[in-house]
């Protein structure tokens, strides 16, 4: 499996942008979609994620209310809005085979497929 994020850039405080991450090659049953974020000299972080079904749509609190996560087929997206400058990281799309049962969404290394990686930067 291959992911492709893209979408990322630069953008002013309270304005929106549209990350997508296209997946190529065995991406029947891929189970798991998500993002996550690095800020640097921070940990990556869980951002969002989404089940195959769009059943189940974790989402991390601090993008509560103002991210959205879909996906269509083999692409996932995050819907960015009223952004804030302390969103700005390096995104990554993460995928998995596997289930995820609560805070199993959130922990980076469940996930075996990875994009590599798209820079969002918020000004104030």
């Amino acid at each position: 499996v291959q992911l492709q994020a893209s979408g990322g850039g630069l953008v002013q405080a309270g304005g929106s942008l549209r990350l997508s991450c296209a997946a190529s090659g065995r991406t029947f049953n891929l189970y798991t979609r998500a993002w996550f974020r690095q800020a640097p000299g921070k940990e990556r972080e869980f951002v969002a994620g989404i089940s195959s079904s769009s059943g189940i749509i974790p989402y991390a609190d601090s993008v509560k209310g103002r991210f959205t996560i879909s996906r269509d087929k083999s692409t996932v997206y995050l819907q960015m809005n009223s952004l804030r400058p302390e969103d700005t990281a390096v995104y990554f799309c993460a995928a998995d085979y596997r289930r995820k049962v609560g805070s199993a969404w959130s922990t980076s290394n469940g996930y075996d497929y990875w994009g590599q990686g798209t820079q969002v930067t918020v000004s104030s």
